[in-house]
């Protein structure tokens, strides 16, 4: 029995673009599909294809017995479209991930069996079920305990990516407004046996790893002691391993978990700050931030004396934000000091409550589904947004890329970090790959304005006069 597994891509994101050299340093392996394999049968002969580092000719490949795919929002309509591909050769398909879950109908009609929330629970009774020839058209998967999480089958995958990946914990306490983590993974914080985490560690060829955690150490005391448990094991164990990963800004509140994650081979840290002020925070339902009333400067500073990079998440197209919101983000990151911002709309994603908000309040632009989805990258502004068109945002985000990434201010950051020996390299390899990108994602952003404009004509929907305005695009 063959198995195929897919990552499609997004044409739009694509991290195996040739247009972006620095690109090999953000693609992250599909984590969920090679669990999957570790939990499949010997009898089953597995393939995977991740779709982000180059697609194949799938008609030259043997024919497999069952094709399954994984796939986020946006990652949707090729999804769809490889379903469609592989059924008109005969082969049964099985979709899961988190847009299934949040979108069972749509993809019930595109697919012949979904896989709702984590897989683990169901994927033997679905593989069985395949080999009878008798898929059921829904699989209800449940919250596992990690405990029972196998081992993922990194061998599967061709090496060429420069970091591995691993999963230490699943879910997230904090229930932001914008993230549909907690309807996916639960908002309890579920953790794997340090014992198995070191293991995995030791069997990831690359030498830098991903840490695919959505916050690794948690919010509360027991959550910050297993971290500082998990981080002593792999200093003992000696792994050799660099690592990145997804933490909160309580993260600086603690010198000795600062000391051990260091020690255990951290290089740097993802942390949303979301926005500039406390009432955009309270807006999203992130309050967390703005506990103990924080100096954020203060923070960054204590994680990077300890030689980690900060890398800053910021969201455009709050209701409170207005005109200007793209330098104040800029200034507010520099003055934090963070090394490296990633800057993205306001995204109502489907199972969050903003999806919920916009949808009653008809402010979701791009609403041609299945086909719009592809624009659900985080990166385009599918929304319609309180104080700014359509134009009005894009200038914003723009503005804000401009400033940040200036060669002036790069200059600063990457010199600072080589003067106090703070991973140099490391933060010019950064600096660039997002400043490429932001160039790259110039282009695509007035394609995407002019494209969903002229739709929106054509349909005579009311629309306001400046978002009825096509525009030229900026010179590149």
């Amino acid at each position: 029995m063959r198995l195929l597994l897919i990552n499609p891509c997004n044409p739009l994101v694509n991290t195996g673009s040739k247009k972006n050299r620095w690109n090999k340093y953000r693609a992250w392996k599909p984590l969920g599909l090679l669990v999957l394999a570790g939990l499949t049968p010997a009898e089953w002969e597995i393939t995977i294809v991740d779709e982000n580092t180059g697609v194949p000719d799938y008609k030259r490949m043997p024919r497999p017995d069952l094709m399954g795919v994984s796939a986020f929002t946006s990652q949707a309509p090729r999804a769809y479209e490889l379903a469609a591909e592989f059924r008109t050769r005969g082969v049964p398909v099985v979709m899961g991930g988190i847009h299934a879950t949040m979108r069972p109908a749509e993809a019930s009609e595109r697919v012949d069996a979904v896989v709702t929330g984590e897989a683990e629970s169901v994927w033997t009774q679905v593989l069985e079920d395949a080999r009878r020839g008798a898929l059921k058209p829904l699989y209800e998967g449940s919250l596992e305990a990690l405990e029972k999480t196998p081992f993922p089958r990194h061998d599967l995958l061709p090496t060429g990516y420069h970091f591995g990946s691993i999963q230490t914990t699943r879910g997230c306490p904090l229930n932001c407004s914008f993230c549909s983590v907690s309807a996916f993974n639960g908002r309890e914080y579920r953790r794997r046996s340090i014992e198995d985490v070191v293991a995995e560690f030791k069997l990831i060829r690359e030498k830098e790893v991903l840490i695919v955690d959505d916050n690794l150490i948690g919010t509360r005391g027991d959550h910050i002691a297993r971290a500082k448990e998990l981080f002593l094991a792999m200093i003992e164990a000696d792994l050799g391993k660099k690592w990145v990963a997804q933490a909160t800004i309580n993260m600086a509140d603690d010198e000795e978990l600062l000391r051990l994650a260091e020690r255990a081979g951290c290089t740097a840290v993802f942390i949303g700050f979301e926005t500039t002020g406390d009432e955009g925070l309270i807006e999203v339902r992130k309050k967390y931030n703005i506990q103990k009333s924080r100096d954020f400067k203060a923070s960054v500073r204590r994680i990077q004396r300890h030689h980690i990079l900060v890398v800053g998440s910021f969201i455009i197209g709050l209701d409170v934000d207005r005109s200007g919101i793209g330098l104040d983000i800029a200034d507010t990151a520099t003055r934090y000091g963070v090394d490296a911002i990633n800057v993205m709309f306001l995204t109502p994603l489907p199972g969050t409550e903003l999806w919920k908000k916009m949808e009653e309040e008809d402010r979701i632009a791009a609403d041609s589904f299945p086909e719009d989805w592809k624009y659900y990258t985080l990166t385009l502004p599918v929304g319609r947004y309180r104080h700014l068109s359509r134009a009005e945002i894009i200038e914003e985000m723009h503005s804000c890329n401009r400033s940040f990434y200036s060669c002036a201010r790069i200059l600063r950051r990457v010199g600072r970090n080589f003067w106090k020996r703070h991973k140099a390299f490391l933060s010019l390899v950064c600096n660039l790959s997002y400043r490429k990108n932001t160039h790259l994602g110039r282009k695509v952003h007035w394609e995407f304005k002019r494209s969903l404009d002229q739709f929106q004509l054509n349909r005579r929907l009311p629309t306001t006069g400046d978002n009825l305005h096509v525009g030229t695009p900026p010179s590149e």
